[in-house]
């Protein structure tokens, strides 16, 4: 199995001994990345040399404030394949996909209109829809899934017609790990006229994505999913989307021209930020961007695709083990029950060895219901975990097994 050794000490979170004497196993790469000490010292150096407000300072703390954060707009820019003005940021994917049901969907959807998401979703992707549909009077359709956890593609051919707006799906499901079709569903839904929003939250640190080449419509992810901070996000939409797109906030920087009688808003990205950004965090992306990058995707994925294929044949072998979502395309996501058992006391046992991992329903509930499940347990990688913490979480699983039974 490749040596990740190197990479591994750029972490410094996973030195760390828990419950007494237990070295650190982290599993909850889903949930969140732990971050490299490179984005730690980024961010230390924006708060400990240059803090300012960005944009219309005439001082040398504002002026490097703004190169730095408008340098890391063009760092994402130039990772997802899109143009900075196409880069809006965000508090994360949630606040990405409010904002495009408040900005394109209140502006466009009409009654009787069409909007079709998957059962993979994640609550943040159902519930905007929900809200937009009811505003509407619109109505949500959903794609179903077959017993592996994979999108039932010819149902989803039949959904799509010429009521159809726009088609919201994940790229990879933050519970099962399944890698979806994006180029099928695209070109699907142009054919028909639709337009396509990808949650890319659990996907950009996984696999290189560029937005023109699968010419998608809008993207959103997060930044702590990328190895970067918690409260950070991107937005990304065609410029001429975007264009005709309302704000979603309004104040600071998001204005061009104000006087009582009518405001002019800024040009896009400026537009959809509103107040004074997150600038560390922007800061901190766009170290994490480069972070990736000096690695590169080829490398990451032969660590991760190594990892999950071992975990899950050394699983198999364990009795009254349940795999929940076993699609031939997946990410480094292992998501499990044991049998009469809650995944809640699988968590808590684990933790008590220093494994940590995520228990329940993983904001998927509909999913969840679909299996006739509360929830399971999910163990999620990310390139600076080791076959050798795979080993010690299958015995630790074992040991769980014995208690529970």
């Amino acid at each position: 199995m490749t040596d990740n050794s190197t990479r591994r000490a750029d972490f410094p979170i996973l030195k760390q001994i828990i419950h007494g004497n237990k070295p650190l196993i982290y599993f909850d790469n889903g949930a969140t990345t732990q971050k490299p000490q490179v984005v730690i010292d980024c961010m230390n150096e924006y708060y400990t040399s240059y803090n300012s407000n960005i944009h219309r300072g005439a001082h040398f703390l504002a002026n490097k404030a703004t190169e730095r954060y408008e340098d890391a707009r063009i760092t994402i820019a130039n990772f997802i394949g899109a143009q900075p003005e196409e880069i809006n940021f965000t508090r994360g994917t949630t606040e990405s996909i409010n904002l495009l049901t408040y900005s394109w969907g209140k502006k466009f959807i009409k009654e009787d209109d069409e909007i079709i998401i998957s059962t993979l979703e994640h609550h943040a992707n159902i519930v905007p829809w929900q809200v937009l549909c009811a505003e509407r009077k619109a109505h949500l359709r959903v794609i179903p899934i077959n017993a592996k956890g994979e999108l039932i593609l010819e149902e989803f051919d039949a959904l799509l017609n010429a009521k159809t707006k726009i088609v919201s799906i994940n790229y990879v499901s933050n519970s099962l790990g399944t890698i979806n079709p994006i180029s099928y569903i695209i070109e699907k839904a142009h054919q028909k006229g639709a337009l396509v929003h990808i949650d890319a939250a659990q996907a950009i640190q996984h696999m290189p994505i560029d937005v023109v080449k699968l010419d998608m419509d809008f993207l959103s992810f997060s930044g702590h999913k990328l190895y970067g901070p918690t409260g950070i996000g991107v937005f990304w939409g065609k410029a001429a989307l975007l264009r005709k797109m309302n704000p979603y906030m309004t104040g600071g920087e998001m204005i061009k021209e104000v006087r009582f009688e009518n405001t002019t808003f800024n040009d896009i990205p400026y537009k959809f930020e509103a107040g004074t950004p997150y600038i560390a965090g922007a800061i901190g992306l766009g170290a994490a961007v480069e972070y990736i990058q000096s690695i590169g995707f080829e490398a990451i994925q032969k660590i991760e695709n190594e990892l999950i294929e071992y975990a899950t044949n050394e699983i198999n072998k364990i009795e009254n083990i349940i795999l929940v979502g076993t699609a031939a395309h997946k990410a480094a996501v292992l998501s499990f029950n044991i049998r009469n058992a809650h995944a809640y006391d699988i968590g808590v046992l684990l933790d008590k060895q220093g494994i940590a991992i995520r228990t329940g329903h993983h904001c998927c509930q509909p999913l969840m219901a679909h299996w006739g499940i509360e929830g399971t347990c999910r163990a999620s990688f990310a390139f600076y975990n080791t076959k050798e913490e795979i080993d010690v979480f299958i015995e630790a699983l074992k040991r769980v097994v014995r208690m529970l039974r």
